[in-house]
């Protein structure tokens, strides 16, 4: 099974303990320091659609894009709940984030959730940046977080186990990582066990997601060759400088007019 195949469906209840609210509001405080007066959003990897939807309460325009058709249906019968001055300020559409084309500029674009991790290539990387330059407006912004090189290597990562449930589905989660340090890459095989509590059935999943950490060196050599520049970097939810023992990291980066 590809990455986000069958995994996608419990994916909101695997992660119903993220503060998706604190995440977005951090973002909203980024646009606003970064590209004041931003309206248009660009969301690339969407998944089902939390961080945008919250992003169009805050008044911005968002597009959202991802390559899963279960997110993207999760992300539709989200906006269909929200009261129409919202819903009409947020679509959801497929592509893919290293090959995609949407109509106009955009303020800022976003990868979030470790999106840019998941381009395992320099390739990748480079067509990600290439095509956020394309889609930005002059002065427009690209906020993206992903694994950061120096903690996983001084942090390693270590087989977890995970349980969420609702009042019918029992999901158990564990998450076996393998180490690949000349490829930049932690090899990642999710274990699912999903139990229905109405009949007591169980379900089982296996996914391999396979996740790259980043370097800030290769980031600005990447965004560089697109015209781009890092204009800022921090701990996730904060502004302390990253260190040893920082896995998650944000990046600004700015189109070079």
């Amino acid at each position: 099974m590809t990455a986000f195949g069958g995994y996608a469906r419990y994916y909101d209840l695997l992660y119903r303990d993220k503060d998706y609210r604190a995440e977005t509001e951090f973002v909203d405080r980024l646009i606003r320091t970064h590209a004041p007066g931003a309206r248009r959003v660009l969301e690339l990897g969407c998944g089902t659609g939390i961080h945008g939807t919250l992003l169009a309460e805050q008044g911005y325009d968002v597009v959202g894009l991802d390559r899963s058709e279960d997110m993207l249906t999760a992300a539709a019968q989200r906006v269909t709940a929200l009261p129409q001055a919202i819903a009409s300020r947020v679509r959801f559409i497929k592509g893919d984030v290293r090959d995609f084309q949407v109509e106009g500029h955009f303020d800022a674009a976003l990868a979030l959730f470790h999106v840019m991790s998941y381009q395992l290539t320099n390739d990748d990387l480079r067509a990600v940046f290439a095509g956020v330059k394309a889609h930005l407006a002059p002065g427009g912004i690209f906020i993206f977080d992903c694994w950061y090189g120096p903690a996983v290597l001084t942090d390693r990562p270590t087989v977890r186990v995970k349980r969420f449930a609702d009042a019918s589905t029992c999901v158990t989660r564990i998450a076996e990582p393998t180490l690949h340090p000349n490829l930049n890459r932690v090899d990642v095989r999710y274990h699912l066990f999903v139990k229905d509590e109405r009949n007591e059935t169980v379900e089982e999943l296996s996914e391999l997601h396979q996740v790259r950490y980043l370097f800030r060196p290769e980031l600005e050599l990447l965004a560089d060759a697109a015209g781009l520049r890092i204009e800022a970097s921090g701990a996730w939810m904060s502004d302390q400088e990253p260190d040893f023992s920082t896995w998650y990291v944000y990046f600004v980066v700015k189109h070079r007019n």
